[in-house]
């Protein structure tokens, strides 16, 4: 097993050149992209990315390097304006591989719309496990990393505020992988350093984070037989609570609105739940309540399944919170049936923390079973895209159980 192990740590070579352009022709006009390959120097040794999704893949991570695309009307991001493509290594422990920095790139994407507020969000395969704002780092990150204790290990982690001792601390008692902030105060590198593998990147870009909402990136996906789709990059449309659309829709000549309005406090957690819900994987419905995820479910093939799955797992997360907070052993570990009892009992009474949630769906609604998973759990409101033949069950549903719906008008879908 011992030889097993070793491919974990080994650095692949990779022949990827040092340089890379792309040129765009049309009606002989050229436009070409150049990008240089980006490494960083670790014990005398410069090297790129470790290796790609897995050991036996090599990979390299390249950075533009000139103006600006045009395309159409759309103008892309300048370069120059690096964020993960370019992060300043501070603690390499292993050398960082691809998932490290595409999910710090994952981070990176939700934060940008959380700049209004000390943030924190915690990826694991490119979705987030715990995102949340606070009323400050220690705050923001403590709410994000007991949204799923369990998942967050071995995560990558990104904050939107210089990084303090106190928030330090708290991160270095579990294991995460890798850390992303704008700067470190004083102090603080010497209690990152007790974790020797943990890579610390400093991006001092993700203090104007807010610059980069509404620029405009290509997406290349790769096919199979060597093609390329591109696409430029998703942009939710809604900013603001007040850009939200009313529920509302006909069928067969009849008139459907949902009557209750959300309070203050339900739309800034539908704006919340709205942009983090942007950068997780489709099919996906997530649970947010008080500037915080409880219940993130992603990647399925069905709404009401995904919308079950974020129940479900709330409902452990919690289990396993309530477990830690009062006996300080994870609830899988507890070993003792009155305590598990006790433990279960009282996710039971709170609805896995999921009462009063906003539940916030990527596309519409097919049908209001759907819906329904979130109202058993007696949940506080919904958003969602609207646009569903059959939007009028979902408000139906709603106005039923007297709570508040808005439409985005913007499906989110991310694959």
């Amino acid at each position: 097993m011992s030889d097993l192990k070793k491919m974990y740590r080994q650095i692949n070579s990779d022949s990827f050149p040092g340089k890379m352009e792309i040129a765009f022709e049309e009606d002989g006009e050229r436009q070409v992209l150049y990008y240089e390959k980006t490494s960083w120097e670790i014990d005398g040794e410069r090297k790129g990315l470790r290796y790609g999704e897995n050991p036996d893949q090599p990979a390299a991570l390249y950075r533009p390097v000139n103006g600006n695309l045009h395309l159409g009307e759309v103008e892309t991001l300048e370069p120059g304006n690096y964020l993960a493509s370019d992060a300043e290594l501070l603690q390499s422990g292993k050398h960082p591989g691809k998932i490290n920095i595409t999910d710090i790139d994952a981070a990176l994407n939700i934060l940008r719309y959380l700049h209004s507020r000390p943030a924190a969000v915690i990826i694991k395969h490119n979705n987030p496990s715990g995102a949340a704002v606070g009323s400050d780092l220690y705050n923001a990150y403590h709410k994000a990393f007991q949204a799923d204790r369990l998942a967050a290990f071995g995560g990558a982690v990104a904050v939107n505020r210089p990084l303090d001792k106190e928030t330090a601390e708290y991160m270095v008692s579990s294991y995460i992988e890798v850390l992303a902030a704008p700067d470190f105060e004083n102090g603080v590198m010497e209690i990152l350093a007790r974790r020797k593998n943990l890579r610390v990147m400093r991006i001092r870009n993700i203090s104007r984070l807010e610059s980069f909402v509404g620029k405009k990136v290509l997406d290349f996906s790769s096919l199979m037989d060597g093609g390329l789709i591109l696409q430029y990059q998703f942009e939710p449309a809604i900013l603001s609570p007040e850009q939200f659309l009313p529920a509302e829709s006909e069928y067969k000549g009849e008139s459907y609105r949902v009557t209750t309005e959300p309070t203050r406090a339900q739309l800034e957690d539908m704006l919340f739940g709205w942009l983090v819900e942007a950068g997780i994987t489709s099919n996906s419905v997530i649970y947010v309540k008080d500037g915080a995820t409880v219940g993130i479910g992603t990647g399925e093939q069905d709404r009401v399944g995904v919308a079950e799955i974020a129940r479900d797992k709330a409902y452990r997360k919690y289990a396993d919170r309530l477990s830690w907070e009062l006996f300080n052993t994870p609830f899988n570990l507890l070993q003792d049936s009155h305590k598990e009892a006790e433990v279960m009992k009282r996710t039971r009474e709170l609805r896995g923390n999921l009462e009063g949630s906003i539940m916030v769906s990527d596309a519409f609604f097919p049908f209001r079973d759907g819906v329904d998973v979130g109202l058993k759990e007696k949940i506080g409101g919904i958003v969602q895209p609207g646009g569903s033949l059959r939007d009028f069950e979902s408000i139906q549903a709603c106005n039923e159980a007297g709570i508040p719906m808005v439409f985005t008008g913007q499906r989110s879908f991310k694959h």
